[in-house]
C-alpha cells in the first residue's frame, strides 16, 4: 500500500527525511540499545537538530508549527525502525503539551525552547503505584507554603525518569477527586526530588522507567501550570494527544512486523517452494496487511479531526484501541510466520511481539478506551 497517500508535499518531504534517518541510523542502532538497556541520546539529539522535537507546536517557542498529522506520521516512521525512540519522542511531546496549551507566558519562554530544540528531554508524571487507571485518586501532594509548594509522594512507571530534565507532575493541592489536582513543572536536580530503581521490563529497554520520589521538593509558584485544580483537565487533554501518538507508534511497529514476515516468507523454502506460495501463509499476511492499513487510516483521520479543531477524544480512543490491538495480533502472527525462527532472538519479530504488549496498556489501557467509547455512545 502507498503509505504516503493523502499527505501534502511538505509532509512527504518531512517523512522522506525521517525514513532516510530511520534506514541509515535508527533501525541499525535499535537492537544494540535494547540489548544494552541504553538510552539513545545521540539519536534523540539528532531529532532535535532535524526540528522534530516540537513538531506541532508554535514556532514562537521553537516548534515547527506543523499539523498534528505530520507529527503522527513522523512517529509511525520512527517506530518502524526503533519503537523505543518513537515512544520517547511521543512522551516528550506529551510532556510539553500542558505548558504549551495552559501554561503562563513565563513558563513557555523558560521551558519550551529547550524542549523543542532537543536540548532538554521531557517526562509526564501522572501514574502512581495505587492509581493507574483510577488516576483521579492520586496521592502525591503539593502543599502551599509561602511562595511555592512543597511536594511529597511518588510516581510510578514514568517513562524517561532519571534521563529527562523536565517533569510535568500531577499532584493533589486540594480536595479528593479530580478537582483537587494541579499540574506543576519540576526540574531534575532540585533538592528533595530523586528516582527509584530502573524497572526491568518485558520490552522497551532503551526507554527507561523509574519511580519519581518527592521528599519535601520545593516548587516555586511560577511553575504551576494553569490554575490550581486544573491539573486533571490538563492531564486528560494531554492524554488525547498521547493516545494518538501510541496509535501511530502501533502502526509503525505492526508495519515492521509485516515487512519482516513478508520478507521471511519470500525466502523460506519448504516442500520445494517459498512458503509465501502457500495459501495459509498468504491468508495470514493478507489479514496482517489489512489490519495495518485500517489502523493507519483510523489514526490519520483522527489527526485530521484534531487539526480541524473538532473534538477528538472519541477518535483518539478508537485509534489507540484499534491500532494497539492490531499491533499485538500482527506481531504475534509475524512470529508464527517465522515458525521456530520467530522465537529466536536472531530475528527481530520476537522483540516486536514483546514491545506490542505494552502499547495496549500505556496512555490508558484498552479497557479504559472501551469505557470512553462506550460512554460516548451511551451519552454518558
Amino acid at each position: 500500500m502507498e503509505r504516503d497517500f493523502g499527505l501534502s508535499e511538505d509532509q512527504r518531504a518531512i517523512v522522506g527525511a525521517v525514513r532516510e534517518f530511520v534506514a541509515d541510523k535508527a533501525a541499525l542502532a535499535a537492537a544494540e540499545h535494547e540489548n544494552e538497556h541504553r538510552y539513545p541520546w545521540e539519536l534523540f539529539h539528532q531529532l532535535g537538530e532535524m526540528g522534530l522535537c516540537g513538531i506541532p507546536y508554535d514556532e514562537r517557542y521553537g516548534g515547527a508549527g506543523q499539523p498534528f498529522l505530520t507529527y503522527l506520521v513522523v512517529l509511525e516512521e520512527l517506530a518502524t525502525g526503533f519503537l523505543s525512540l518513537a515512544l520517547e519522542l511521543s512522551v516528550h511531546h506529551l510532556s510539553a503539551f500542558g505548558v504549551h496549551r495552559f501554561g503562563s507566558e513565563d513558563l513557555k519562554q523558560r521551558y519550551l525552547p529547550r524542549l523543542f530544540s532537543g536540548e532538554w528531554l521531557g517526562a509526564y508524571a501522572l501514574s502512581e503505584a495505587s492509581s493507574g487507571s483510577d488516576a483521579a485518586s492520586l496521592r502525591t501532594r503539593a502543599v502551599r507554603d509561602g511562595s511555592g509548594y512543597t511536594l511529597r509522594g511518588s510516581k510510578r512507571f514514568i517513562t524517561s525518569a532519571g534521563e529527562a530534565d523536565y517533569y510535568l507532575v500531577m499532584a493533589r493541592t486540594g480536595q479528593e477527586g479530580p478537582k483537587g489536582i494541579s499540574a506543576l513543572v519540576v526540574e531534575k536536580g532540585w533538592e528533595g526530588f530523586g528516582f527509584g530503581k530502573l524497572e526491568e521490563k518485558m520490552g522497551w529497554n532503551a526507554s527507561p522507567m523509574r519511580e519519581l520520589l518527592f521528599d519535601g521538593c520545593r516548587v516555586p509558584d511560577e511553575n504551576l501550570v494553569g490554575e490550581e485544580g486544573e491539573g486533571f483537565t490538563i492531564a486528560l487533554a494531554g492524554l488525547d494527544s498521547g493516545r494518538l501518538g501510541i496509535a501511530a507508534c502501533s502502526v509503525g511497529l505492526a508495519q515492521a512486523a509485516l515487512d519482516a514476515a513478508l520478507g521471511f516468507a519470500r525466502e523460506r523454502q519448504q516442500f520445494g517452494k517459498p512458503i509465501l506460495e502457500f495459501q495459509g501463509i498468504q491468508f495470514m499476511l493478507a489479514d496482517m496487511a489489512t489490519q495495518v492499513e485500517a489502523s493507519r487510516r483510523l489514526y490519520r483521520e483522527a489527526a485530521r479531526v484534531r487539526d480541524a479543531g473538532l473534538p477528538d477524544s472519541l477518535a483518539a480512543s478508537m485509534a489507540k484501541l484499534f491500532a494497539s490491538d492490531a499491533a499485538m495480533r500482527v506481531t504475534t502472527d509475524a512470529v508464527q510466520v517465522h515458525g521456530g525462527y520467530g522465537y529466536m532472538q536472531e530475528y527481530p519479530v520476537e522483540r516486536y511481539m514483546r514491545e506490542a504488549k505494552a502499547l495496549q496498556i500505556v496512555e490508558g489501557t484498552n479497557q479504559i478506551q472501551r469505557m470512553v467509547i462506550g460512554r460516548h455512545l451511551s451519552g454518558g
